[in-house]
């Protein structure tokens, strides 16, 4: 597995977070503050090239009983976007109370109110990026169970 991106996609910010090439930890790389469509596209794009990024995992935002919001519309029209200026897959990942975890962390860890502002949308990415990897490993756990 190489290194993954996240992305928590918000109206004004968007956090992200990245791998390292195993796949074991993820870890905040920064905020972008939203500049339109175009220009946070090759911001994303550029950064996919420098960290030389296999996949990309974007956390769809859903209601708590798992329905579509208007945000998901948004989401999945930006990752469409994306998906034309990259050559890595996308995946969607259900993003659900990430930035809850990741302010409730981030007070644990006692940060400042505007350390946690700065900083909390790239920590929901790494929750994100921590769920999905996560999930891959009890996948690939439960396939060699199966074949041994």
């Amino acid at each position: 597995m190489g290194r993954l991106l996240a992305l928590d996609i918000g109206e004004r910010r968007i956090g992200v977070a990245v791998s390292d090439e195993m796949g074991i930890l993820a870890q905040p790389l920064t905020v972008l503050q939203r500049q339109g469509v175009a220009k946070d596209v090759a911001r994303i794009a550029q950064v996919v090239r420098e960290q030389a990024v296999e996949k990309v995992v974007v956390g769809l935002p859903v209601t708590l009983r798992g329905e579509q919001a208007q945000a998901t519309k948004r989401v999945r029209l930006f990752v469409s976007h994306l998906q034309d200026a990259i050559d890595v897959p996308i995946v969607l990942v259900d993003e659900r109370l990430s930035t809850v975890e990741a302010d409730r962390r981030m007070k644990e860890a006692e940060l400042r109110r505007e350390q946690r502002r700065q900083g909390v949308d790239a920590v929901a990415a790494a929750l994100i990026l921590e769920r999905y990897l996560s999930a891959q490993r009890a996948r690939a756990d439960g396939d060699s169970r199966r074949t041994s």
